[in-house]
């Protein structure tokens, strides 16, 4: 129920952003925040016990992302799966909290996710332009650590909802996620 909580404002988020970001004056369009790879790096990081349910959300995050930017589909998918298990990784050595360690750890996860994109599609031999990733894979990080705080303020707060006790719940709310 949780994970699916998670999925719902995630598809909510990315209909948000895919409508309103090129509406941005100042914004470069065709590098739109990764909000499905956000999403999977907080499932990952809040992945308890089993890392099974948080993936399989990522997964689905990915392939929602998938059909609403226009992307091939499995592409975001796979990337979302990657980033939540290299969240859970790293779940026990960071601490994700207070707004300028948001905004690096989103900023981080965007351009990871931007990579791992990068490389899937040249190995899938759809040919990108290397010239200009290194430009994208920066703006991407960039729009992604700038909605990072938001994102994650919106899954703590469903995290809170499920809370079973008190000191639980502060603790979704504070950041905590162990």
């Amino acid at each position: 129920m949780r994970t699916s909580s998670h999925v719902l404002v995630a598809y909510l988020v990315l209909l948000v952003v895919a409508s309103v970001w090129r509406l941005l004056p100042l914004v470069p369009h065709a590098a739109a925040p990764d909000v499905g790879g956000l999403v999977a790096a907080y499932l990952g990081l809040t992945a308890r016990g089993r890392i099974a349910p948080a993936v399989a959300g990522a997964v689905m995050v990915g392939y929602l992302a998938d059909l609403l930017g226009g992307a091939p589909t499995g592409l975001h998918a796979v990337v979302g799966g990657l980033v939540c298990i290299l969240g859970h990784l790293v779940h026990r050595r960071i601490l994700v909290r207070g707004l300028t360690m948001t905004l690096a750890f989103s900023a981080f996860v965007g351009a990871a996710a931007a990579v791992a994109v990068v490389i899937i599609s040249e190995l899938a031999d759809r040919g990108l332009a290397l010239g200009s990733t290194g430009r994208s894979v920066l703006q991407i990080a960039l729009g992604t650590g700038a909605i990072g705080p938001t994102v994650f303020w919106l899954h703590r707060r469903v995290d809170a909802a499920f809370a079973r006790t008190h000191r639980e719940r502060d603790a979704a709310l504070e950041g905590i996620t162990s």
